[in-house]
């Protein structure tokens, strides 16, 4: 198969076709860890949490929130990259096994129609703030926050590239 195949395959675009994977990937005894964010502008920090997060088990599916949602959260001139780059570029990672859009605020319908064995935040969120925390724990999955690396941001990003 194609390189280029291969990452667009990666994409899942569908409830059902979101389903079978999920399906297939538990019936094969696999470990699901799902996180999710907007991975505006892809950084050290992004990485960090997403390589850390492959290492948690077997499968890593991550939800990227839709241009719409990022606008919600970030403000007017955010996202700078469009959904579906933001799509390519979650999916061309090696350790990404599967990536979704979200057009919601946050991914709970995703969380739960899911159901992952862990589920994965980065180090601004504490268990008590993880959009989905208590229904993985309430199935006995684990919730999991990976600690920041100092000095990545998308918002700094910005800041740095308007001061040029």
């Amino acid at each position: 198969m194609q390189k280029l195949q291969w990452i667009q395959n990666k994409i899942l675009r569908d409830d059902m076709v979101i389903a079978r994977h999920v399906n297939m990937w538990k019936a094969l005894g696999k470990k699901i860890v799902f996180t999710n964010g907007c991975f505006d502008i892809l950084h050290h920090g992004h990485l960090d949490l997403i390589a850390k997060a492959a290492d948690m088990g077997n499968i890593l599916i991550v939800a990227v929130n839709a241009d719409a949602s990022v606008k919600k959260l970030k403000g007017e001139e955010r996202p700078i990259n469009h959904e579906e780059d933001r799509l390519f570029q979650m999916a061309s990672l090696l350790c990404v096994d599967a990536v979704c859009l979200f057009g919601e605020e946050t991914p709970e319908q995703l969380i739960h129609k899911i159901n992952p064995d862990v589920l994965v935040k980065g180090g601004d969120y504490s268990i008590d703030t993880i959009v989905g925390a208590q229904h993985v724990m309430s199935y006995g999955g684990k919730v999991e926050v990976v600690p920041f690396v100092q000095g990545y941001s998308t918002t700094g990003l910005i800041g740095n590239i308007k001061k040029l």
